[in-house]
């Protein structure tokens, strides 16, 4: 934590409906409405694993809390425990995937994109081997601060060439990208929803199916295009149907493939005459943000442009309920920001 942090630690906060007073530092992501699926990711490993034995899975100490302990514990013999050693979990992989194996290898998002990014790059990227990464706690859905925080991950690998990139909005999306990750001759680096994951898309969309390097309109609307990925998905859905009741028109666009980027798809709503705005549970610098503007500006597509997103800077430490007003991120937020705009 810096000094300004600690000193910020005891002001008091001014975001709308304060909730600052809780000393909770991790709550369940705020999805009400929405029923729930337990360790999504888990369960379509082992699935997908019955009739594919090529699959392991490697967890870097943290099996429970990336839901491979499901895996591991239906099949023990393909579930390979690391130790807290990121850097040997990484090379690992790609050793097994060198010999034919295809190595699902588990962390936390921060652990994968800081601390082992050069023998993610060197050892798997550069190889182009078929090693899967899915990490959890991506952007903020931790209240645990900075060192817990993978506020930066997309940008960190959006750069490194071989890497397809996954930022699931719920629980049909984790369903669905593991055998569409299996079935992606690159690797994969996928962020990871785990727990009780929130059935979102299905919702809004009954016919809703993941499809890698796809965006798919989830909810048109005449008055504004928000595209959006991972959780900010559920977060705009929500906000547009309590826009509705104001009068404001709003579609969402979910984009759940960060790199290949759907860019036809993009520019063509981008098009449409409407305000744009990109929501993404990750910093402004690098992310799903940045892409669509430098999509559109080479299209020669100059809609409204605005962002939703973390701000450049270390977050703080708390609950996220308080977190999310704070920087943006929670529905009535998101609502509040687009009408702003308008």
């Amino acid at each position: 934590m810096t000094t300004a942090s600690m000193a910020r630690k005891y002001e008091p906060r001014t975001a709308p409906d304060t909730k600052v007073a809780t000393s909770a530092m991790i709550a369940s992501l705020a999805a009400e409405g929405y029923d729930t699926v337990s360790a999504p990711f888990g369960t379509a490993l082992v699935e997908a694993a019955k009739s594919n034995d090529r699959i392991v899975g490697l967890s870097a100490d943290l099996s429970k809390y990336t839901d491979l302990h499901v895996f591991a514990d239906a099949m023990p013999e393909r579930f390979y425990q690391m130790g807290m050693a990121e850097q040997l979990l990484f090379s690992a992989a790609a050793g097994m995937a060198r010999e034919g194996f295809l190595p699902f290898a588990t962390t936390y998002a921060v652990f994968a994109s800081r601390r082992a990014y050069d023998f993610i790059a060197m050892a798997i990227a550069e190889e182009n081997l078929p090693v899967k990464i899915a990490c959890a706690l991506p952007g903020l859905t931790t209240g645990y601060g900075p060192s817990h925080q993978a506020f930066e991950d997309l940008a960190i690998f959006r750069g490194l060439p071989n890497m397809v990139l996954i930022d699931p909005c719920d629980a049909c999306d984790v369903a669905g990208m593991v055998p569409a990750m299996i079935a992606e001759p690159s690797p994969v680096y996928a962020r990871l929803l785990r727990g009780k994951v929130p059935k979102v898309l299905t919702r809004h969309k009954p016919d809703y199916k993941f499809q890698l390097g796809k965006a798919q309109m989830i909810r048109d609307g005449k008055d504004v295009l928000v595209i959006s990925s991972g959780i900010m998905t559920m977060r705009a859905l929500d906000a547009a149907e309590q826009l509705e009741r104001d009068g404001v028109d709003v579609a969402v666009l979910h984009v759940p493939t960060i790199k290949p980027l759907d860019a036809g798809t993009i520019i063509s709503e981008a098009g449409k005459g409407r305000l744009c705005v990109t929501a993404e549970n990750h910093t402004v610098i690098g992310g799903l943000g940045e892409a669509v503007a430098g999509t559109l500006m080479r299209a020669g597509v100059h809609p409204t442009f605005r962002m939703i997103g973390l701000p450049d800077e270390f977050l703080e430490a708390g609950a996220l309920p308080t977190l999310h007003d704070l920087y943006g991120l929670s529905t009535q937020e998101v609502a509040t920001q687009i009408k702003d705009w308008l």
